[in-house]
């Protein structure tokens, strides 16, 4: 074990800062109140990372949430930045207008499946379309945990409550889903795989369309049993990964080193690199086809497909077809956003 020596009358060395000159602790939330060993706790850390590694300015983020244990998690990270939290299911519509009224915003959305592929199904599915620049994350546990355990929409057919019910119902897949409606980053992760959501999340935070992660999170209190295909035990033996992802953040220098054929390089918005190293031989993470293919026949082996299925860098997204203004339309004056009189005389007159 090494020490540090700090001569006489010298200032100790003060804490590790970011680009942009913040500690990690900048990016820090309140205490969790969520369940010991929560498969949501491990993502707040995961996204203060990422954030920190970034170097986001907590005070550009929102983070805009439903309802459900899910939805409680903004408050246990970023406390300098502005959290919302919406009606049980209309988080994406919230969303929508503060990223229209201000796209200088980043937004991380937190939703869980209950929130998301039940009583939020009809508001998540016209954002996926719209590629709005949102990172879109699902605390995926296959329950709703505030409600005693009930099974959720993304339940798989089979599973197994503790109380013993089996689940009759097929499952919704919301990353098929995601794909097929238009996101243009689109992923699984487990919330065990920190290296593996790591470089999903700064791969989200580089992109300028709709990221739809959704990831795995294992409900220790009524979903982590046997006969649960989300706990913690069933996803580690059935997880199977289709690409190992790195990423290069466009501030640090970029090095091009891989075996052509086996890798994808994409080129972020920002710069930065992602790279995603082939572990299923045939994958191509531009072929939306092909990967509503894969996990479809993944459900059917009963495996658990992990990492970024579909990128698409190149669609416009909901902001840019809008042509919003890059000035907040709050810091707009008053000339600019109400029509002068004679334009409502003109009006007037054209209706007679």
């Amino acid at each position: 074990m090494g020490t540090t020596t700090v001569e006489p009358g010298a200032a100790a060395p003060g804490p590790k800062t970011n680009r942009i000159g913040l500690t990690v602790m900048d990016y820090k939330g309140g205490k969790t109140t969520l369940c010991a060993g929560c498969g949501h706790n491990a993502i707040s850390e995961r996204i203060i990372e990422s954030m920190y590694e970034m170097g986001v300015q907590p005070e550009l983020l929102i983070k805009p949430s439903g309802i459900g244990c899910s939805s409680k998690t903004p408050a246990y990270f970023m406390n300098r930045s502005h959290s919302f939290n919406a009606v049980h299911g209309r988080m994406p519509s919230v969303a929508t207008g503060a990223l229209l009224a201000n796209r200088r915003l980043v937004c991380i959305g937190v939703s869980g499946d209950g929130d998301t592929a039940s009583i939020g199904i009809g508001q998540f599915i016209h954002l996926m379309r719209r590629n709005l620049p949102i990172i879109y994350i699902i605390e995926d546990n296959g329950v709703y945990g505030l409600t005693k355990g009930q099974f959720s929409a993304t339940a798989d057919l089979g599973s197994k409550l503790k109380s013993g019910v089996l689940n009759d119902l097929p499952p919704i897949d919301t990353c098929a889903l995601a794909i097929q409606l238009g996101a243009t980053l689109v992923g699984r992760s487990f919330s065990g795989d920190k290296r593996q959501l790591g470089a999903m999340l700064k791969a989200a935070i580089a992109h300028k369309g709709t990221v739809m992660l959704d990831v795995v999170s294992p409900c220790v209190t009524f979903n982590d049993h046997e006969g649960s295909t989300k706990s913690y035990k069933y996803v580690q033996e059935h997880e199977e990964p289709v690409v190992e992802a790195g990423f290069v953040p466009h501030f640090e220098e970029i090095s091009i080193e891989y075996d052509a054929g086996t890798t994808f390089d994409v080129k972020m918005h920002d710069g930065s690199h992602l790279r995603l190293r082939k572990l299923h031989e045939d994958y191509d993470p531009t072929n939306k086809t092909k990967a509503v293919k894969d996990l479809m026949e993944a459900h059917e082996k009963g495996e658990v497909l992990t990492g970024i299925f579909y990128l698409d860098t190149q669609k416009p997204n909901f902001v840019d077809l809008l042509q919003m203004t890059d000035t907040p339309l709050a810091h707009l004056p008053q000339e600019a956003v109400r029509p002068p009189q004679r334009v409502l005389d003109e009006v007037m007159e054209s209706l007679r």
